[in-house]
């Protein structure tokens, strides 16, 4: 099982970005599908970025042109580039395999993402 540790959200303006990073342990990370997930209070957790361990990368349509999910096997490091971000990107960002894990014992405590308008 991949344990991750999310870090790298804030308090950013509208416009502005961020760069998430996941650090993963687990000698599985390398042949692993990867995804970032978000929660916003009140909603369910979606899927935005997902990357295969042959970076072919997918994205939920509201963050299309604006997100950039990469990885380092190296470092079994996951990373989000969040740029012209938006109020409605505000949410609690994790990382996981993709599909996740349906055991919430598997999940992280996530890093808060807060875009003020």
């Amino acid at each position: 099982q991949v344990q991750l540790v999310e870090s790298g959200g804030g308090l950013v303006q509208a416009g502005g970005s961020l760069r998430l990073s996941c650090a993963a342990s687990g000698s599985i990370f390398s042949i692993s599908a990867m995804g970032w997930y978000r929660q916003a209070p009140g909603k369910q957790r979606e899927l935005v970025a997902a990357i295969t361990s042959g970076n072919n990368t997918n994205y939920a349509d509201s963050v299309k042109g604006r997100f950039t999910i990469s990885r380092d096997n190296a470092k079994n490091t996951v990373y989000l580039q969040m740029n012209s971000l938006k109020p409605e990107d505000t949410a609690v960002y994790y990382c996981n395999t993709d599909p996740g894990p349906e055991d919430l014992d598997y999940w992280g405590q996530g890093t808060q993402v807060t875009v003020s308008s």
